[in-house]
């Protein structure tokens, strides 16, 4: 009898516990793709508080890249001497130098 307690115990914990983690997973995995959705920000035309936004980015940086337009490629904020390489490796992924069309 102790023995069909136990197992009774076991699976009513574990019905108890699986919805929690699933709807977890299931939040964590609908947050993801939003984020990664997004378009990647033209740091030759967004605005002081869009450059802000991104991680490792404050009011310093923000004034050197606004100054150091226009970009032809993104790396340009390294070579330029704008960013240090992490905080550069932070964003990377987030950004991108369109060109201005010629007139």
């Amino acid at each position: 009898m102790l023995n069909l307690r136990s197992k009774v115990l076991a699976l009513a914990l574990l019905f108890a516990f699986v919805p929690a983690f699933t709807t977890v997973g299931a939040a964590a995995q609908t947050a993801k793709p939003a984020a990664s959705a997004a378009s990647p920000l033209d740091i030759n035309s967004a605005t002081a508080d869009q450059i802000k936004a991104l991680p490792g980015i404050g009011d310093a940086y923000t004034k050197r890249i606004i100054d150091g337009r226009p970009y032809t490629a993104k790396n340009q904020l390294l070579t330029r001497g704008i960013l240090p390489q992490k905080t550069y490796d932070g964003i990377k992924g987030q950004i991108v130098a369109t060109r201005a069309a010629k007139k």
